[in-house]
Order: C-alpha cells, then structure tokens, then sequence
C-alpha cells in the first residue's frame, strides 16, 4: 500500500509540474528548441527584455492587478464587517451564498455576461469607445471580491468582542474602535485577501478576453495572441518569470502566515 501511494503522488506531480520544468530548462536554452537542450543561455531572456509590447503589457498587468486587488480588498473588508455583525442567520446566509456565485461560476460565463453588462451600458450612454482598463477594472474587482471576503471573514469570527466594547467603553466611537482594535487583528488576513486577489487578477485570461480592448492588453492576452502565430523563445522566457513572480508570492503569503500564528502562540501563552 505505500509503494502504491507513493507511486500515485509521484505521478501526481509528475503530470503537475513535469511541464513547468521543461518550459523553465528550455527557457535557457541556446538553440531555441524543445527537441534537443545545446547549451545554457540568457538569450531569450535578454531578447525579452527587448520586446517593448511584452513590457506595455507587463505594465497593464500590473496595473490592473494592484487596482483590482485593492479596490476588492476595500469593498470586501467592508462587507465582511457588515456581513460579522448581522444578526439575522437565513440573511447571513444568503448573502454568504451569493458574493460566492463568481467564485464557482464557470469564467467564460462570467466573461460574457460582463461583456453583455457593458454593451448594454455603452448603448444607453450611446457610446461605442466603452471597453478598456474601467471596464477591465470593474470585472477584475467583482470575480475577486468572494476570494477576499473568504480570507478576511474567517478572520472576524475570531475576534475578542471584549476588546472592542471595552475600547467603546473608555470613550471610542464604534469606527475609532474598528479601525484601533479590530482592524490591526484582520491585517493578517487582509493582506492574504489582496495577495490572492493579485495574483488571480495577474493570471486572468478568459474574462480579460471578453471585456478588453485593443487599446489596453494585459501579460495573458500578449502571450494568447503570439501562441496564436509562431511562438517566439522569449515568451517561453516570459512564462518562466511569470511562475517566479507567482512562487515568490505564495512564499510571501505562506510566510506571513506562518509568522502570524507563532505570534499568536506566543500572545496566548
């Protein structure tokens, strides 16, 4: 029995992480091709770093993804707060449902049923110049609102109402108090929420698709349309940075983490 499950998780993550170590090896190599490795070379990297396109959509991205993210966080702390203190069950409930329906929804639903809002919006406005970074805005923040508000809600249900009533007690107002004692007890969580909503906004494609514009393309939409044609070696390059980028992060997020519950640990004894 262990040999099977040994052999079951080493093929596993064999077929998980197989393709990202060819596409990272071959990334250097000199002869630029996938059939035979002739030596080690910056080549492609450095011819990446040459491509102005790539960088203009790197910059969109990046742009895009901290926008989103943190009006998502934003939006999401709030409701969070308003969704903790609910008194009513069946309405928590149902709230908690709903704010989870882009979350499960399949991404090309989501896609066009924002490209379908937004037509209908640019006919009402009788405008035809309508898709771009606001309308990329907006449908980055709303399929990465529930992702935050399950990292920062969690975070609510384990606060010491004691705190808070005892600073209402010695003269705070119920928003001085949020933001001096529940407020610092949810960064961890916060920061985990906009972590997340980062990196879902950076590697979104399919809803980009539907509601972007030739005018403002982000890193997934330039990379779709050059595997479209021949694929140049540098975006090989471009997918390699793209997954260090991404593992930096989840360390950050892990790390944060971790840190934070020794703090606990230690608070408690």
């Amino acid at each position: 029995m262990k040999f099977l499950s040994k052999a079951y998780m080493f093929i596993v993550f064999a077929l998980l992480y197989a393709p990202i170590v060819v596409l990272v090896v071959f990334s250097f190599n000199e002869s630029g091709s996938l059939s035979e490795f002739t030596g080690f070379s910056f080549k492609w990297y450095a011819e990446l770093f040459q491509d102005e396109e790539a960088f203009m959509a790197l910059k969109n991205s990046l742009i895009l993804a901290i926008c989103s993210s943190l009006c998502a966080t934003v939006i999401a702390t709030f409701a969070a707060l308003g969704i903790h203190h609910m008194r009513k069950k069946y309405v928590k409930s149902a709230i908690k449902s709903i704010t989870n329906i882009p979350m499960v929804n399949p991404d090309i639903v989501t896609g066009v049923s924002m490209m379908l809002l937004f037509v209908a919006v640019a006919k009402i406005l009788k405008t035809n110049d309508f898709l771009g970074f606001g309308t990329m805005l907006i449908a980055h923040t709303t399929f990465n609102l529930p992702y935050v508000l399950l990292s920062v809600l969690p975070r609510f249900n384990q606060l010491d109402h004691s705190l808070s009533e005892a600073a209402m007690d010695l003269g705070c107002t119920p928003t001085r108090a949020f933001f001096k004692v529940e407020l610092p007890q949810i960064v961890p969580g916060i920061v985990s929420g906009i972590m997340l909503a980062f990196t879902m906004s950076l590697d979104d494609f399919v809803i980009s698709h539907f509601v972007s514009s030739p005018n403002f393309q982000t890193l997934p939409l330039y990379v779709y349309n050059q595997t479209a044609h021949n694929v140049k070696f540098s975006m090989y390059a471009l997918c390699a940075l793209i997954i260090a980028i991404i593992l930096v992060i989840l360390l950050v997020v892990n790390f944060t983490g971790s840190v934070n519950n020794k703090v606990r640990k230690t608070v408690r004894r």
